[in-house]
């Protein structure tokens, strides 16, 4: 499939894999870069009228001596700095990139494809940015993308594979948060997996080319995923073609965002070579959302659902579960399933943390009743209670409300503690196992 150009490789450099320690950046290169930076702004940057300031910017703090160091690093922050401040433009940014820049040699700006070993090896290694898949509590599937990489005929397969494990749960979250950007190829694969075929997402406008539309494509391998309810984490530094796939969800109503406003940075940009080992970013092009006919730069994508970051996967769990379990054709079985994952997800969301004394009268050894039964043991150490199961080692237990407590490492199992009794509950059963305190 023809993939079209890229939405913003990143909000931020893409930092390199690895970068060895630069020479001293000598007066002339860094004049030259200078000057091809200002040259390269002239000719792309994708606001005409604004060039002329932001090259101005450029001039004025070249002749106040702003750029006058041999710290090669140093000297792209301030150009950075400076660039942002003139344009207000989040993909306008340079870095040293040793590797990056090899890269940007070889390939044209235009080319989409990944395919430069540079991008390939990178995608491959960060498994093209789907880097973790996990099944939550109420069969939840979690997807977090930490970059929207895209190699041509080897990334589709990538999320082929995360696509199928995506479908076969109750509800689906795809975490976002501090997802810099990376390719539109890759937003476009994975947001036609939650639309019909052939819908218009964003139009591409680059002066006076002729605009380029991104559909949603027409086959896919493991077919597409209607009707489940799906939720985005976002954060400030969710940016680029992650805001994208966000303004997607958010246009098409796809399903509800849970976070913080993204970024801001909606232009295309490109990765352009700065002798004698930079990398340019220039914005290009901008998107026009075929629903709202205009795009997130500045403002960002605000969410449905406001969070702070470190819950805003335990708040997306929250909704669903909420959604899942008033559900009219969710069985007992799956109500029952729903309620018991949504008691660990609150005593995430609200902690609560008894004290030694709360937690004093729990301690002891519990028997069933009849011969030869085995005691579970209950001790308290370093402000936590601690179990100790029939042929399990100890675990540590974790309070979920003031008497009842998970336990690490057995998901299935909660336990609530009375003073006089322990009742074990697994979640494959409907009434729990009692055991009376010896003593």
């Amino acid at each position: 499939m023809k993939l079209l150009t890229m939405v913003c490789a990143s909000l931020l450099s893409l930092a390199p894999l690895a970068a060895s320690a630069q020479q001293a950046l000598t007066p002339k290169e860094r004049d030259a870069a200078i000057q091809n930076v200002e040259k390269l702004i002239q000719e792309r940057y994708v606001f005409p009228a604004l060039r002329p300031t932001i090259v101005a910017a450029l001039e004025k703090q070249r002749r106040a001596g702003r750029y006058d160091t041999d710290d090669a690093r140093v000297f792209v922050d301030r150009i950075t700095e400076d660039l942002r401040a003139a344009g207000k433009d989040r993909h306008l940014w340079m870095s040293v990139d040793p590797a990056g820049y090899a890269a940007a040699l070889r390939s044209s700006p235009d080319d989409d494809s990944g395919d430069d070993p540079y991008w390939r090896e990178r995608a491959v290694r960060n498994h093209h940015g789907l880097v973790e898949m996990r099944i939550l509590p109420g069969n939840i599937r979690y997807l977090r993308i930490a970059e929207f990489a895209w190699v041509q005929d080897s990334t589709g397969q990538a999320y082929d594979e995360a696509m199928r494990f995506l479908k076969d749960g109750d509800a689906i979250i795809i975490d976002l948060r501090n997802n810099p950007g990376g390719s539109h190829g890759a937003v476009q694969y994975l947001v036609s997996h939650f639309l019909d075929p052939d819908v218009l997402e964003y139009t591409f406008f680059e002066g006076s080319k002729a605009p380029k539309q991104s559909r949603t494509a027409t086959y896919l391998p493991t077919g597409r995923i209607k009707d489940k309810p799906l939720y985005v984490l976002t954060s400030r530094g969710t940016g680029s073609a992650a805001e994208a796939f966000a303004y997607d969800v958010k246009q098409f109503k796809l399903g509800e965002l849970v976070g913080e406003s993204t970024a801001g940075a909606a232009n295309n940009n490109a990765m352009l070579p700065v002798a004698p080992y930079f990398v340019l970013s220039v914005s290009f092009g901008r998107p026009e959302h075929a629903i709202s006919k205009a795009n997130w730069e500045h403002d960002g994508v605000a969410p449905d659902v406001a969070s702070t970051p470190s819950l805003a996967l335990e708040t997306a769990e929250k909704q669903a579960l909420d959604k899942l379990a008033s559900k009219p054709k969710a069985t007992e079985e799956q109500k029952r399933d729903y309620q018991w994952a949504l008691l660990g997800v609150q005593a995430a969301l609200h902690p609560v943390k008894p004290d030694a004394a709360t937690l004093a009268p729990f301690i002891g050894s519990y028997r069933k009743s009849g011969p030869n039964a085995n005691a579970i043991t209950v001790v308290q150490r370093d402000g936590s209670l601690w179990i100790t199961l029939p042929r399990w080692p100890e675990s540590r237990m974790q309070p979920l409300t003031q008497d009842t407590f998970g336990v690490d490492g057995v998901e299935r199992l909660r336990v609530r503690l009375t003073g006089k009794t322990l009742e074990a509950l697994w979640s494959d059963e409907d009434t729990p196992r009692v055991y009376q305190r010896e003593g």
